[in-house]
């Protein structure tokens, strides 16, 4: 399996990955715990971010392999769904392609580059899960610090004003550094 891990059944194995793209639907849609705008935002950035490290795995591969892998792109896939998790109610469309395109080069670059080191031949993980969750998921969450748009956020407090209750922005929207370390501190202390 460290040479050839092709499935059985490429139908099989893309209705699968059909299957986790739509529930993860549910799962970041779900996250405001009622239907609203932001439930919609994440629903569509849940798709928007997914689609687009598709892309960048599928363009990586068919560059630097010279050919195009259908099994590896459900690996983007997956990168896309875990990288845009965190982040899926708080950035826009624009900050959903940013987060793909970043987290799909990067876990790909991690998966086929630094997964073929000496040292990581030795780690039993056949299916990647280091780079297409782990490092996924850790480029997602610091790019919240990056790509957080403060206008995102429909919770109202109770106050006559009807101002936010609380505001998440990224250093692209004037957050500055402050959301990246908060980012930095929770995933330090999530990956001791």
């Amino acid at each position: 399996d460290r040479k050839d891990f092709e499935p059985h059944n490429l139908i099989m194995a893309f209705a699968g990955a059909g299957i986790l793209w739509l529930g993860w639907n549910g799962f970041n849609g779900g996250d405001p715990y009622f239907a609203n705008a932001d439930a919609g935002a994440a629903v569509l950035n849940t798709n928007v971010c997914t689609a687009t490290s598709l892309l960048v795995w599928l363009i990586l591969d068919m560059f630097v392999t010279k050919k195009p892998n259908a099994v590896s792109m459900i690996n983007g896939m997956i990168v896309g769904l875990v990288a845009i998790t965190p982040g899926a109610g708080f950035v826009d469309g624009f900050g959903a392609i940013v987060i793909g395109l970043v987290a799909g080069g990067i876990a790909w670059f991690s998966l086929n580059v630094i997964g073929n080191t000496a040292l990581m031949r030795k780690v039993d993980d056949t299916f990647g899960v280091l780079h297409t969750h782990g490092v996924a998921g850790l480029t997602g969450g610091l790019m919240v610090g990056v790509m957080a748009n403060p206008g995102m956020i429909e919770y109202l407090s109770t106050n006559e004003k009807k101002t936010p209750a609380f505001s998440v922005s990224g250093l692209v929207y004037g957050g500055g550094p402050k959301q990246l370390g908060l980012q930095l501190i929770a995933a330090a202390f999530i990956i001791v």
